[in-house]
Order: C-alpha cells, then sequence, then structure tokens
C-alpha cells in the first residue's frame, strides 16, 4: 500500500495565518498613530520655542519621605524620590492582592453556606463596605482605629509577639540568613508536591471512584511539614519590649501603611465577593444536583465541581479588581502615606514644570501687556530664578 502524503493547508488559506497577520497590522498601525503624535508634539514645541526633557529629574528634591525601604536623603534627587514612592507603592498594592483575594473568595463562598448566620454576615459586610466611599473608610481607619491605639510606651500586645500603639503595628519578621533560604527552597518544593498531590487526589476521586484518603493524608503530612518549616526555619524575630517600654525586633508598619492596606484590603474584598457569588451562581442547578447524588459532600460539591466552573466567571472581572485596587492607592496621600502619587504630586509642585513651561512661552511672546496674566508671569518667574540658583548652589555644595 502507498501512504498517500498528507495534503498541507496552503498558507494564504490558513487562518492561523491571516490571524497572526491582522494583529501585527494593527500593532503597526497603532505604533504609527503614536510615531506621528510624538512627532507632531515636538514640531510643536519646537515651532513656540519650547524645550521638552526630564533634565529637572537630576536635581536635588530638598523634601523628605517619611517611610523607605532604600536609604533616601533630601538632597538625593528626584528620579530616586520617585523610586522610592513606586517601592511603597508595589509593597503595599502587591501583598494586597493576596490578602484580598483570600478574603474576598471566603466571604464569597459564605454568602452560599448553610448556616445562616454566615450567610448574614457576608450579605452586610458587601453591603455596608460596597455603599461607603472607600476614602470615608480610610479615613476611619486612619483616625478611629489606628490613631486611637495606646502610646508607643504603653502597647497593646497580642500573643506576645504582636504590638499596636500609634508608632505603628509590630509584627514578627524572619531575619535574613542561610536558614531563612533553606527553608524557604524546602517550602517551595513541598509547595510543588502539595500541587501534584491535590490534582492526584481529584483524579482519583472523580475518575476512579476512590475515596481519596491515602492522598488527603499526604496532603496532611506535607502541611504540617511546611508549617514546621515556617515556625522554625525561617529564623523568625520575634518583638519585645525593653524596660523603657519601647518595642524593638521584627517588622514595623507605619499606622499611615496600615491604614491604607486595611482600608484597601477590606473594600476591595467586598467586590470580589460579588464577583465570586456571581460566579458560582453561574454554575447551573443541575450541576449541584447531580455531583450531591453522587454522594459528595457540601465541601466537596464546592471544591471538585462548583468552583472550578465557576472560574471562567470570576476571572475576567478579578483583574479589574485588582486594577481598581492599584489605582485606589492614590488615597493613601489623604492620610499621609508616602506612595508614587503623592511623591509625584509633590515634586511637580516643587519643580513648577507646567508653570516653567508657560513662562518659557511667554518670554516667547513679542507683547508684554499690563494685566494679571503679566503679573502672574512677573512673580512665577521670579520664584523659579531663585529655584534654579538654588539648586545650582547645591549642586556646587556636593561637589
Amino acid at each position: 500500500m502507498i501512504a498517500q502524503a498528507q495534503k498541507t493547508t496552503p498558507l494564504w488559506r490558513d487562518d492561523r495565518f491571516w490571524s497572526a497577520i491582522s494583529q501585527v497590522i494593527v500593532v503597526a498601525i497603532v505604533l504609527s498613530l503614536y510615531g506621528v503624535l510624538l512627532y507632531t508634539f515636538n514640531q510643536n514645541l519646537n515651532r513656540t520655542g519650547l524645550s521638552f526633557s526630564f533634565g529637572f529629574l537630576a536635581n536635588p528634591a530638598g523634601f523628605s519621605i517619611g517611610e523607605t525601604l532604600l536609604k533616601y536623603e533630601t538632597n538625593d534627587p528626584y528620579i530616586w524620590g520617585l523610586v522610592i514612592g513606586a517601592i511603597n507603592t508595589l509593597r503595599l498594592v502587591i501583598v494586597a492582592f493576596f490578602v484580598t483575594t483570600a478574603i474576598g473568595v471566603l466571604v464569597g463562598i459564605c454568602s452560599f453556606s448553610q448556616n445562616l448566620l454566615l450567610r448574614f454576615l457576608s450579605q452586610v459586610y458587601v453591603e455596608i463596605i460596597r455603599n461607603t466611599p472607600l476614602l470615608l473608610q480610610l479615613l476611619f481607619w486612619y483616625f478611629v482605629v489606628f490613631l486611637s491605639l495606646p502610646k508607643p510606651r504603653e502597647p497593646s500586645v497580642f500573643a506576645n509577639a504582636i504590638f499596636l500603639s500609634k508608632a505603628g503595628v509590630v509584627i514578627p519578621w524572619p531575619t535574613v540568613s542561610d536558614r531563612l533560604w533553606w527553608g524557604l527552597g524546602v517550602l517551595l518544593v513541598s509547595t510543588i508536591a502539595a500541587v501534584i498531590t491535590w490534582k492526584w487526589r481529584t483524579h482519583a476521586i472523580v475518575r476512579q471512584g476512590q475515596t481519596g484518603q491515602l492522598q488527603l493524608f499526604c496532603l496532611l503530612a506535607l502541611v504540617l511539614l511546611s508549617i514546621v518549616i515556617i515556625l522554625f526555619g525561617f529564623h523568625w524575630e520575634i518583638p519585645s519590649q525593653a524596660d523603657k517600654g519601647l518595642v524593638s525586633g521584627g517588622l514595623t508598619l507605619s499606622i499611615e501603611y496600615s491604614a491604607v492596606f486595611a482600608g484597601l484590603v477590606v473594600y476591595t474584598a467586598a467586590f470580589i465577593a460579588e464577583i465570586v457569588r456571581g460566579g458560582i451562581q453561574s454554575v447551573s442547578k443541575g450541576q449541584w444536583e447531580a455531583a450531591r447524588s453522587l454522594g459528595l459532600s457540601a465541601g466537596q460539591v464546592m471544591q471538585l465541581v462548583v468552583f472550578p466552573q465557576a472560574l471562567r466567571v470570576i476571572i475576567p472581572p478579578l483583574n479589574s479588581q485588582y486594577m481598581n485596587l492599584a489605582k485606589n492607592s492614590s488615597l493613601a496621600l489623604a492620610i499621609g502615606y508616602p506612595d508614587l502619587y503623592s511623591v509625584a504630586s509633590t515634586t511637580l509642585n516643587q519643580t513648577l514644570r507646567t508653570i516653567r513651561e508657560f513662562i518659557e512661552w511667554y518670554d516667547k511672546r513679542e507683547e508684554m501687556p499690563n494685566n494679571k496674566l503679566h503679573e502672574f508671569y512677573i512673580k512665577f518667574k521670579y520664584l523659579l530664578e531663585q529655584e534654579d540658583e538654588a539648586n545650582e548652589a547645591i549642586r556646587k555644595f556636593l561637589g
């Protein structure tokens, strides 16, 4: 028998080829439009005699930032201050992503609980938080909750490890050492093993009709191993209170960070809970009844049948809530947390970039009418000259 050669689809008749070509064309058009806009922008600037540059970012900032992870001084350039602000925003937003997801999913599942109290509390939480402005909630957390904490020398203590006061929230924190890195490596391996075991148990229950007890015991063993690694392998530094009453050791979270974090997490979790509830409700009742008819418990029905099908509805709007959380972090300016928006606003206010562009444009004018606009011009031009002289003096002093 002569094997017939498989016929290949011509390239111009392949849908995948034309799909890729169309995407390339769209990207090329978008880049071309951006190029035209930038070219027009530069042409207009040159025509009016204005200059566009970011050279001012190299000037000394001259302002302090209250909370930094990296070393920062007032004579550092503006660009370094913006980096510090970006780091403050990231350490707030990234941690909030995980915490708000966990709380939102838990509250969303509780809305389907057979326990009447849990179901009622989840509904009340969602309705109250979603219908209260976020700024008001941030002010509540800051002025009512955290500023009501005791004095730094008389902190509230929980489990002899967590200290709450107006100086901040002090929690245990692992010490950076070789022991910590080894513990993280073992924890990563145990996490991978737990994921594999979880899939093995799901396959054994759904496909083979087994009880999954063996895999459950393996998961429990891995969980116990992870707990032991976290408790004894991370070399925790436990905060302690000195004789004078001050707390030392551990990780100190300022009350500004804590208030913004609590407000963003509680607010966004309410929206995520509604997304989870809607995703679970999108699964047809037949799936619930079929799972119960197989003898699965309420937890197994949610875990194995309902929630996996609800993810396709949950994930798209969940990404939108993550972006909203990142954008809402700019409200940290209201309670004094130095995030990226706060540092950028201070930079623009000090450098007067928009006013400087106006001054440069006004200098090119031939007519100088004696009106309020001209008074504005004279006043702010003097201020800009003084600022330039001060920056030059600082640069000479620093060598």
